[in-house]
């Protein structure tokens, strides 16, 4: 296996990294440049900073870029869709009208985000996201308040199970690099999951919301011309459409895990053609044409085209300044920050647990992917675990849970979750900075100290 080479060492990559945001914030913030643009620009002069070669800058970039919006636009475009659909046809207003009236009305934040961790059990945290977008937005507009208030206890849920969770992928490529049991490490992430997001999710969403008077985004505040024969769908109806992709998902979540544990064939042509129908992208295209197949009854085929139309105009953006974010990331992933940063702390010294959690965390910083921080740290803290003698099963799940922690913490400008719901909520990155950064740094801080406690009592 050959070494990499790079530019420069760890400090001056560093300190490369950290003039990149700088400049990136003055340009957003101070100078009012589009985000798209500076993002592109600063992309451009980080790849020259750190001597990408000129006939490789344009394909380094083009890669975060697509990669990013191949694992976004597709989720984002069909979960707008179904949520949309859901909005004009009243659905959205039928389910949070549901939910109130079972949990009442000040507790209608918490119902939004217990509804979150059910759903974020097999779905992606930004499929997840959008898909119940629409509620969240109904209930805040039938309440008034901050936006905040209501979607970040439901944000902080699916970031919560999407971190810590199996049969999400950063906890399994994790727990498979470092030999933990994937069934105890479910009952272990639940544990910590739960406390995790009362009070990094829900409690702070509240408190968030009481400081941070977000309105509701313009986007969802344009109507869209009702068929006179308008009729809202059933709570059963909404329901199903809501279980219709977690189901599907769960369908590759799930037979990925048992053939992990080998209960089936990973050659299986049935077991492949599931997972196939699970994909996100397939199932979340499923579910929209079996809404429009639904409300065809409803409304006019017209009207539905209409609607799924409009449902992607507002997101164009948001899509396109996610898209970017990946390629800052891409682009600081490919000067070599990430590996020097690696190198550096890998020979620490410190408890293994506490190690994973701050290489995991230096790493999420440098490079802004969780993923990349979660499978570089299992891969680099996997010979320490592997060296060291009286680990218990449980001790393998909570450096997983350490690691992912690690991994969630200082959500910033080269994430592109940064950009996702930024953009979604329609705040400006400074207000992002405040209130997604401070959560997502809560979540994993918390979750990396209840399984330090665990490490200690178990």
């Amino acid at each position: 296996m050959t070494e990499t080479t790079y530019a420069y060492g760890a400090g001056t990559l560093l300190g490369i990294a950290a003039a990149a945001v700088v400049l990136l914030l003055v340009l957003i913030m101070r100078f009012r440049v589009h985000a798209f643009l500076a993002l592109t620009l600063v992309s451009v002069l980080v790849a020259i900073a750190t001597k990408v070669p000129f006939d490789k800058i344009v394909p380094t970039i083009l890669s975060g870029f697509g990669s990013t919006l191949a694992g976004v636009a597709l989720l984002v475009g069909l979960g707008a869709m179904i949520g949309r659909l859901l909005e004009v046809s009243g659905g959205a207003k039928v389910l949070a009208d549901t939910l109130i009236n079972k949990f009442g009305s000040h507790r209608a934040p918490f119902a939004l985000g217990v509804a979150s961790l059910l759903f974020g059990f097999p779905i992606f945290f930004d499929a997840g996201l959008v898909v119940m977008l629409p509620i969240i937005f109904s209930v805040a507009k039938q309440f008034g308040g901050s936006t905040l208030k209501y979607a970040f206890p439901a944000a902080g849920a699916f970031a919560v199970m999407h971190a810590l969770v199996p049969p999400h992928p950063g906890p399994v490529a994790a727990s498979e690099l470092l030999g933990a049991n994937i069934g105890l490490l479910v009952f272990v992430g639940l544990i910590i999951a739960l406390p995790t997001w009362y009070i990094g999710g829900y409690l702070y969403g509240q408190y968030a919301g009481k400081k941070f008077d977000i309105k509701l985004p313009s986007s969802f505040l344009g109507e869209v011309e009702q068929d006179a024969n308008h009729k809202p769908p059933s709570f059963g109806m909404v329901l199903t459409i809501l279980l219709m992709p977690l189901v599907l998902i769960f369908l590759d979540t799930g037979l990925n895990t048992a053939t992990v544990l080998g209960w089936v064939s990973a050659d299986s042509t049935v077991v492949n053609f599931l997972r196939m129908l699970g994909k996100t992208p397939i199932a979340l295209l499923i579910t929209v044409f079996f809404s429009l197949w639904v409300f065809s009854g409803r409304h006019s085929l017209s009207h539905l085209e209409k609607i799924c139309d409009g449902a992607l105009g507002p997101i164009c953006g948001i899509i396109l300044v996610t898209g970017a974010g990946g390629m800052f990331g891409g682009v600081l992933r490919a000067s070599g920050i990430g590996d020097a940063l690696a190198g550096v702390l890998s020979d620490t010294g410190m408890p293994i647990i506490v190690a994973a959690f701050v290489i995991s965390t230096a790493l999420r910083v440098a490079q802004g992917s969780a993923t990349v921080a979660l499978t570089t740290t299992a891969a680099l803290v996997a010979p320490m675990v592997q060296a060291t003698t009286g680990l218990s099963e449980f001790d393998l799940c909570f450096i997983v849970i350490a690691i992912a922690g690690g991994a969630t913490v200082l959500s910033h400008v080269n994430d592109s979750g940064f950009w996702l719901v930024g953009r979604f909520l329609e705040m400006d990155e400074k207000t992002t900075l405040k209130t997604w950064t401070v959560m997502e740094t809560l979540l994993g801080s918390l979750a990396f100290i209840f399984a330090a406690i665990g490490s200690l009592i178990l």
